[in-house]
């Protein structure tokens, strides 16, 4: 069913910034652009769809579409000044494509992902999103789709189907910096149930995942390529491999997959991500960076063995709509714990002293290790706690309840 729109956006939205959910560029609603269905307006005219060379230089897409036209961004509908035709196809002035239905009226929240090369984060990002979908989403009683038909075909094609159909993990995030810089965050909508004693209107948001190259952040010229995404981010998704720490590798279970990078790779992405943002005005209050961080320790199948009687890493998160804060203060507690035996302190120490909103995780997108041939192992994925930096995030942004204080 085709969502009805209010024919101008609210006056209290005519005079923000906006930003883009696929270039990370800001603009004011004003300036949103828009562009023609290419169907006979009222004069009997037609226009003619032809490549857009700036989406296309973005993406590599060379599809033909309608031109793009200037009208008042603040408006849900203009009409093609060419053909006369209506169109509801509002694009982004910067990069051309064109914006979810809901830009502009409900929260934009933009979530950069990174971490060092081999971390996993494709492998989680995918199990994230598919358990969101479905098992934490009925949990949460929330619903998540794809904010566009773009996202819905290239998260079916290149990450869901490739690990759910054919359990086989999928290749490592393509370098910008080799690929003439194009990037195509994945754009969801999510909308969760009113929380409370009169429980209203649901709340919708629309989140941008944008997922950087493991070597994308192993010098400062190549974080560089990235700074506009992790500058404009709401919050970000750390993940820090702990097969890439001394002592976490000489604690992990016999035949598991190692990676190949080196072990100074979490902390050395870790500092040249503090130092970017550090660098942007407005990022630190009172010395600390303000944009909440969730640190995501990956892969903690491979040391169950290791985990003592009780920890809460062993078990589920607690049932309910909310996000448990005294479950969460457990397992950063016990992540802490684990850094110090893992030879992390220093990971620790900078998140200390540097970051004001910050929160430690310990999940396993898969349940198990991987085959030596990159293939799902035979007892399937079965992931564990995958979902929780994710909800913790959501709860920084308020748009999840709280069960507790912390």
């Amino acid at each position: 069913m085709r969502m009805s729109l209010p024919n101008k956006l609210p006056s209290a939205l005519s005079s923000k910034k906006l930003i883009c959910p696929y270039c990370y560029e800001q603009f004011p609603i004003r300036d949103i652009l828009f562009r023609c269905n290419t169907r006979t307006g009222r004069t009997g005219r037609r226009c003619v769809a032809k490549t857009d060379g700036i989406l296309e230089e973005r993406t590599g897409n060379g599809r033909e579409l309608g031109p793009v036209f200037a009208a008042d961004g603040r408006q849900t509908t203009a009409s093609c000044p060419d053909c006369t035709s209506e169109t509801r196809y509002r694009v982004c002035p910067v990069c051309h494509s064109q914006l979810p239905t809901q830009f502009g009226l409900v929260d934009n929240l933009l979530i950069a992902m990174v971490g060092s090369k081999e971390s996993g984060k494709t492998v989680y990002m995918t199990v994230l999103l598919h358990e969101v979908m479905n098992r934490v989403g009925a949990r949460l009683d929330a619903s998540l789709m794809a904010g566009d038909e773009h996202t819905l075909s290239r998260f079916r094609r290149n990450y869901e189907d490739n690990l759910y159909e054919d359990h086989r993990l999928p290749p490592g995030t393509v370098s910008a910096s080799t690929n003439d810089n194009r990037v195509d965050p994945l754009v969801f909508r999510l909308s969760v149930s009113a929380q409370g004693p009169l429980r209203r209107a649901p709340v919708h948001t629309l989140l941008s995942f944008f997922d950087a190259a493991g070597e994308d952040l192993t010098s400062q010229d190549s974080v560089d390529l990235n700074t506009r995404y992790l500058a404009n981010a709401d919050g970000v998704l750390l993940l820090l491999d702990p097969l890439q720490m001394p002592g976490a590798r000489r604690e992990a279970a016999p035949g598991t997959r190692m990676p190949s990078a080196q072990y100074d790779t979490s902390v050395g992405v870790l500092t040249r991500i503090t130092d970017m943002l550090l660098s942007q005005p407005g990022a630190a209050k009172k010395g600390r960076i303000d944009v909440p961080v969730a640190v995501v320790f990956p892969k903690m199948d491979v040391f169950r063995h290791r985990l003592r009687r009780g920890s809460p890493l062993t078990v589920e998160p607690p049932a309910g709509e909310k996000f448990d804060v005294a479950d969460s203060l457990d397992v950063h507690t016990e992540m802490t714990s684990l850094l110090r035996d893992w030879d992390g302190v220093q990971i620790d120490q900078l998140m200390r002293n540097t970051y004001r909103r910050y929160r430690y995780f310990g999940v396993s997108a898969l349940g198990a290790n991987p085959t030596q041939n990159a293939e799902v192992a035979a007892t399937g994925i079965q992931p564990y706690r995958v979902a929780d930096p994710f909800v913790w995030l959501l709860s920084e942004f308020g748009a999840v309840g709280r069960e507790g204080s912390g």
